[in-house]
């Protein structure tokens, strides 16, 4: 029998076609050799969980992470995360914004990043764009709150049209102040591009078949329309709210835009615990709603990331038919509005489990968010 170390490169780069981002660093920690072949890429990724980005350890500053798939918790030194508030998530790549209300787009795992433009206005005659220095702590931002709480209120939720590192002409974009209004950035774009049409708050963007879909706290779905001028446009079926819903979200499912209803109950104070989530599938075209019942052995991933779903079968250890969901929160406190609120929910059963009891909430670094590792 050969050598490990003698095997041939196309055969040590088809070997790290079926490694997991864990995997991957361990085989390229063995050798010199192994090392190289591990950073070249001629075969797609191998089928992965996603992590959880958790908070920020307060001694090392190092970003806590939650690898599903080994069940298992990594701190990672990621400089450019110190003190920054995690906003988005998509295609492997973080949203951050710091306490000089600046935001970064970056690849936790590769360190490579974009700055981004200052953010437009919260609200009218509010504009934070001017500020440059980072406050004391008994200093108030406009409106009243501090600077801390305008790093975690300022950007809603933001998503990418496509990986950067596939496409550098992708689009960014975000909801943003108090009505969550759309806006979108592109490399090279000095300023965010307000997107026009807006006559409520918006509970979630998706991009689904070229096109961003926003989904607003009222009943009727809007497609961005880029040409001539940025702005929103009614399409689909009027979706109805039932039993109110805490929160709602799009995700691309595998060529289906849906639309997930977020059921809530009040427990002890303030705290929204998910009680059930629904799935409905608005039909673009014969503007008819569709109620989903399973993801066919599937899973989906929820939260303050765009659309993540994987093929349970391929993972013993991830629910089938499961929503795993963390929540969407601008407060401040973790004990309010369901801020530990992380689970999985059955489709099947309807049964709803905790998916680990540590802490994993702390206010100025965001709720958890899932992120699939891109490193390659």
């Amino acid at each position: 029998m050969a050598a490990w170390s003698d095997l041939t490169n196309d055969v040590l780069e088809h070997i790290t076609s079926f490694l997991t981002f864990p995997d991957h660093c361990r085989f390229s920690a063995v050798c010199k050799n192994w090392r190289l072949v591990s950073k070249l890429r001629r075969y797609p990724p191998a089928l992965q969980l996603p992590w959880l980005v958790l908070e920020e350890e307060q001694e090392t500053r190092k970003r806590k992470f939650y690898s599903l798939s080994e069940a298992k918790h990594y701190s990672i030194e990621i400089p450019e995360l110190h003190g920054r508030y995690i906003c988005g998530s998509s295609h492997g790549w973080l949203f951050a914004v710091d306490i000089k209300i600046t935001g970064i787009l970056i690849n936790p795992f590769t360190r490579e990043y974009y700055e981004l433009p200052p953010f437009p206005p919260y609200s009218k005659g509010m504009d934070i764009i001017l500020l440059e220095k980072v406050p004391s702590d008994d200093i108030e931002g406009p409106g009243g709150w501090t600077f801390e709480e305008m790093q975690i209120k300022i950007v809603f939720k933001a998503i990418l049209s496509h990986d950067p590192k596939e496409r550098s002409d992708f689009t960014a974009m975000i909801l943003f102040g108090e009505m969550n209004t759309p806006a979108f950035w592109r490399p090279g774009d000095l300023c965010w591009t307000i997107v026009d049409g807006q006559t409520g708050s918006m509970d979630d963007i998706e991009y689904f078949e070229e096109n961003f879909y926003v989904l607003p706290s009222g009943i009727q779905l809007y497609v961005v329309d880029f040409e001539p001028k940025p702005k929103l446009r009614e399409v689909g079926p009027e979706i109805g709210q039932g039993d109110c819903p805490h929160e709602r979200y799009l995700m691309d499912y595998d060529g289906s835009l849906l639309v997930i209803e977020r059921l809530c109950d009040c427990v002890e104070k303030k705290k929204n615990i998910t009680i059930e989530l629904n799935v409905i599938e608005p039909d673009l075209e014969d503007n008819y709603l569709y109620e989903w019942y399973d993801f066919d052995g599937h899973a989906l991933f929820l939260g303050r990331n765009s659309s993540i779903f994987v093929n349970a079968n391929h993972f013993p250890n991830c629910k089938k038919n499961g929503i795993y969901f963390t929540h969407l929160t601008r407060t401040f406190s973790a004990d309010e509005f369901g801020c530990h609120d992380l689970g999985v929910f059955d489709m099947i059963d309807k049964t709803i489990n905790k998916l680990f009891s540590v802490e994993v909430f702390h206010p100025l670094v965001g709720a958890p968010a899932w992120l699939t590792p891109n490193p390659w």
